[in-house]
């Protein structure tokens, strides 16, 4: 048998399934009698709905049934559930104003759904919305993130005076406060980490049905079925888990996004069970812009306090955060709980506070996208501390070397409540330092000049937190004769479960991989499961995994005693083999299966474990970016772009390559190229297709110089630490500190996200006068 075990850079076993077209996705699944479902959505950003007439509507051809929010709350159906109970700083709640899935009397964003139509044909439904009419009374809009706390600003709800959902806080103000006060200097930024669109390759759908026992059955694309299923049933229909069966099949990418619940989802189940059909809804690219939850869109200014040499005494930051117009499922948490703590970074600072503050706008909901928090920490802080190094006058490298957390610190615990237990930032570094040639950019930066162009290069430093919270459960069960299938509670988005289950299984119990079959997405058929996200499936789903791998050798070993006609303390175990230890006896598990198995076909074995880790993992590592600005353009050319990262042990090197890549492209897409934006008059979304939002492409993320540093974490016993979203928080800092790099020739001091071409050469225009006159 071939090796195919942990460690091994083995290629994905599901791509060539996906890539010959032979993928499911949801909307590859249709059923007899399908319907399809029209949401028709809010042309304003915040408006009275006046009336509604639906008559014309009805009577057009081939559509079954109309809906509005009177529909949804005489059938007792609730608003969608926001699941963070956050406490302010004044010990008060959130103001938390309902999601209903359909408008209640005001729009507040435009797309905001306002009539679901179900229709024999799409096109019908199409057809019968623009028979729909209602009259609607606009309102003034707030679409700017600071604008939404002036005194003037629209307010999006009553509840919320002066559009403020809370206002939290992190840390200890009195040490921080003090730490200012004993500073030698104190270096301030203001920065904006931009709104973004997830755009994820295959957009949302999903078909709901009732089937033969009276179950709601929901196909979905999503990150985890179990999550939803419970939504659904608990706190939105008020039906027993039972009542629902939610299946996800492949998804093409989700980035966070498909976390949540969307009202679409309770909109076509609700007509599911009125019309007593399947109906199918699919996002058209145009409406995925206008629903599918944006991410980041926070705004800050942040202080950091040095001694005379250039170490940090305390850091203060405030940051104001956009949540749209509802509170997403999450969407509280990823400015607050998910990223806040990650400002301590890989630093020793003694002395950290934090306040945000959460408003309403008339946007779409804003909730968890790649790294969920955590990368708005790192952009802050490394843009912060790169600042500093320039003031200073000091090497970016030296700087952070002198505030390293170094390894014999370890375990360590910041000042905002965590305790890092590995890491070897220094190391990390160096090596980054070492392999783009960091030494010889002068000669370069030189060399580029001599042709009008401006060379910058930029370090930044990430730590996070992630592969925590709650528990995972994993079922293997093996048939007589030895095929093993695993049920498992996460979801793939495209990160290659498939193969990485299959290599821990493999590893754990000698088992050929074409033997092994991954199952995920089926509430009925596995019990139970936490979902995607955080970068846990690995770390936790594979630890739970590797927990029952061994339950099922401890219950092998003892038919292999029988087998072997041993005592089981004397028989050992390794790549697939019972030994009788000391002599040359042996039996397979897949033979020791065999003799195992029930007469009825049942299986030999069926065991299962769930395993909660007792600590986040704290992946961490250094990116350098290297990049070329075209003086009269603005024009940015990536040239070198180099990461060293600790993911600990390391399960599949190609696919953790992978991973990081993916990061890379949607950091530095973030960074130069995406911005979603809204008109600050009418609310309206000013980049709502990829005619106005500009995505990148491949030819302009460079190739990535990628080196491991292994340095296993100790809260798993795999040793392994998240890998997922990593590259998408070290790509942005990198970046923009290439950028001002760059620019600094001018005297530019920061560029804010995206750095396009036009806000580039905006800025050499400003200082090119400036410049001349020195």
């Amino acid at each position: 048998m071939a090796k195919f075990g942990i460690g091994q850079a083995v290629p994905r076993t599901e791509d060539a399934r996906l890539l010959t077209g032979r993928g499911r996705y949801t909307d590859d699944i249709s059923l007899p009698g399908q319907t399809y479902g029209y949401v028709l959505r809010s042309p304003h950003a915040h408006a009275e709905i006046v009336s509604i007439d639906l008559e014309d509507a009805r009577n057009a051809p081939g559509v079954l049934g109309i809906y509005t929010v009177e529909d949804l709350e005489a059938a007792n159906i609730a608003p969608l559930p926001c699941n963070v109970p956050l406490v302010q700083r004044n010990g008060q709640p959130l103001v938390m104003p309902p999601r209903p899935a359909l408008a209640k009397g005001r729009v507040r964003h435009v797309g905001d759904p306002v009539v679901f139509i179900v229709a024999e044909t799409l096109d019908a439904a199409r057809d019968a919305s623009e028979l729909v009419m209602i009259d609607y009374s606009e309102l003034p809009a707030i679409a700017d993130t600071v604008g939404a706390l002036a005194s003037n600003a629209p307010q999006v709800w009553e509840q919320a005076p002066g559009n403020l959902s809370f206002e939290w806080e992190k840390g200890d103000h009195a040490a921080t406060e003090a730490g200012f006060a004993k500073a030698a200097k104190v270096v301030s930024i203001d920065l904006v980490n931009n709104r973004i669109v997830p755009n994820s390759m295959e957009g949302r759908a999903c078909l709901a049905s009732i089937d033969d026992t009276d179950r709601y059955v929901l196909y979905v694309s999503s990150q985890g079925v179990h999550g939803l299923r419970t939504q659904l049933a608990t706190q939105i229909f008020n039906e027993p888990e039972e009542k629902f069966h939610v299946l996800t099949t492949d998804v093409g990418g989700g980035f966070g996004m498909k976390i949540f619940m969307y009202p679409e989802y309770v909109l076509s189940l609700f007509a599911a069970r009125k019309l007593n059909r399947p109906v199918k809804w699919t996002s058209e690219r145009g409406e995925a812009f206008l629903s599918d939850d944006h991410g980041r869109d926070n705004v800050s200014h942040a202080d950091l306090a040095l001694d005379a040499d250039g170490r940090f005494l305390a850091l203060r930051v405030s940051t104001v955060a956009n949540l749209g117009a509802y509170l997403s499922n999450f969407g509280p948490y990823i400015p607050t709980d998910a990223g806040t703590a990650m400002l301590a970074g890989v630093y020793t600072t003694p002395a950290i506070h934090v306040l945000v503050k959460g408003v309403f706008t008339n946007t779409n909901p804003v909730d968890a996208y790649r790294g969920a928090g955590r990368p708005e920490a790192a952009y802050l802080l490394e843009r912060l501390v790169d600042a500093a190094a320039r003031e200073l006058g000091m090497h970016p490298g030296e700087l952070r070397r002198r505030n390293f957390i170094p390894p014999e610190a370890m375990p360590f615990n910041t000042a905002l409540g965590l305790t890092y237990d590995t890491g070897e930032f220094a190391r990390n570094m160096d090596d980054a330092l070492e392999l783009s040639g960091w030494t010889s950019f002068e000669q370069r930066r030189a060399e580029a000049r001599s042709r009008r162009k401006l060379r910058g290069i930029g370090l930044a430093t990430y730590i996070e937190a992630c592969s925590g919270g709650g528990p995972e459960q994993a079922t293997i069960q093996m048939s007589g004769a030895g095929k093993v299938t695993v049920l498992i509670g996460s979801q793939s988005n495209g990160q290659g479960h498939e193969t990485a289950y299959t290599q821990i299984v493999s590893d754990r119990l000698g088992i050929p991989a074409e033997d092994i079959e991954i199952v995920q997405g089926d509430s009925a058929r596995i019990s139970f499961g936490s979902g995607t996200g955080g970068s846990r499936s690995i770390p936790v789903g594979g630890a739970a995994l590797s927990d029952t791998a061994e339950r099922v050798i401890e219950k092998a070993r003892a038919k292999a005693a029988e087998l072997l006609e041993a005592a089981a303390v004397d028989i050992g175990f390794e790549d697939g083999t019972f030994t009788i230890v000391g002599t040359d006896r042996k039996v397979t598990i897949q033979d020791v299966a065999k003799a195992s198995a029930p007469a009825d076909g049942g299986f030999a074995f069926d065991e299962e474990a769930r395993w909660t880790p007792p600590a986040a993992t704290f992946p961490n590592g250094c990116h350098v970016c290297e990049l070329e600005i075209d003086e009269d353009t603005g024009g940015i050319e990536f040239v070198r772009y180099t990461v060293v990262d600790d993911f600990g042990k390391v399960l599949n090197p190609m696919m953790l390559a992978g991973q990081v890549h993916g990061g890379v492209g949607q950091g530095i897409g973030q960074a130069v190229y995406e911005e979603c934006v809204y008109d600050p008059d009418s609310g309206q979304l000013l980049t709502g297709s990829f005619m106005d939002y500009c995505m990148p492409r491949a030819n302009n993320i460079p190739f990535v110089q990628f080196k491991l540093n292994e340095v296993p974490s100790t809260t798993n016993a795999l040793g392994m630490k998240g890998a997922g979203e990593a590259g998408a928080i070290g790509a942005p800092p990198a970046v923009i500190n290439a950028v001002v790099d760059a620019l600094s020739v001018y005297g530019v001091r920061h560029v804010d996200m995206p750095a396009t071409p036009q806000k580039i050469w905006r800025l050499i225009q400003e200082h090119r006068p400036a410049i001349a006159a020195e």
